[in-house]
Order: C-alpha cells, then structure tokens, then sequence
C-alpha cells in the first residue's frame, strides 16, 4: 500500500531530498521550521521510518518523489 502524502509534505520531502536543512526548507516555504519540523514528523510516521535519510530513500523506492539529488 503507497502511503498518501499531502502536496506539502511531498514539498517538504522534495526539498529535504535535495538536501537542505530545516531551516532552508521553511525559507523556501515560507513557513517556520517548527512547521517543516511537524511536516517531516508526519512523513517519518507515514513511511514508517525514523530519519530523512530513510524518508527520502523509501519515497523514492515507491516513486512518491523524484530522484534528483539537485540543490
């Protein structure tokens, strides 16, 4: 069963696959980095891992992101 990510956390993911910090990921959302922070929480629980490292590489592995590693 593919998990069902919301359009924003598929951003978050994205953007955290194209390796940048939390930090950077709210600046680009416009959001804070308490609110990517909930966001990523809610992808590690979806995915049913405990890092982005594992949340990005599963995502991928089910083609709910892209593969491209760009910054």
């Amino acid at each position: 069963m593919r998990p069902a990510l919301t359009p924003r956390e598929a951003q978050v993911l994205e953007l955290l696959a194209a390796g940048c910090r939390h930090v950077e990921v709210a600046e680009r959302l416009g959001v804070s980095p308490h609110t990517v922070s909930s966001h990523a929480k809610n992808i590690y629980r979806k995915l049913g891992v405990r890092s982005a490292v594992a949340a990005v590489s599963l995502a991928i592995e089910l083609r709910l992101i892209g593969g491209s590693r760009k910054h």
